[in-house]
């Protein structure tokens, strides 16, 4: 159970990891449509994933509420996301070292009996 959950964790923060790249790499390029793709429906379903409806409504209502008055506006929200996809990240990363260690102290399956243990 205990991996499972570690494991699930990974994929999301990994997930997330990739999602801030391509957002990165979008926004350097100035690729509007694959901003607004990546913010709507990529980082909404991570987010709804990784149990964050936050972060899932502001990627919804950037592209859906309303159109932004300018480019720069659009941008702006943008790196907003970026920045709060970002505490996500850290909040992430600080919750996996917590388990890490956890996991180190209390292993996941108890040790295999002895034989001496278990003919005694």
């Amino acid at each position: 159970m205990l991996h499972c959950n570690m494991k699930t964790a990974m994929n999301l923060q990994l997930g997330l990891e990739d999602l801030l790249a391509d957002l990165r790499h979008a926004r350097r390029q100035g690729d509007l449509g694959r901003l607004a793709l990546i913010s709507y429906c990529e980082v909404r379903r991570w987010a709804r994933d990784a149990g964050e409806p936050e972060l899932a409504e502001l990627s919804s209502g950037m592209i859906s509420s309303s159109p932004h008055a300018s480019k720069q506006a659009f941008l702006a929200h943008i790196d907003h996301l970026i920045f709060e996809l970002e505490r996500a990240r850290l909040k992430f990363a600080e919750a996996s070292l917590a388990h890490g260690a956890e996991g180190a102290r209390t292993p996941c399956r108890p040790a295999p009996a002895r034989a001496t243990e278990a003919a005694g």
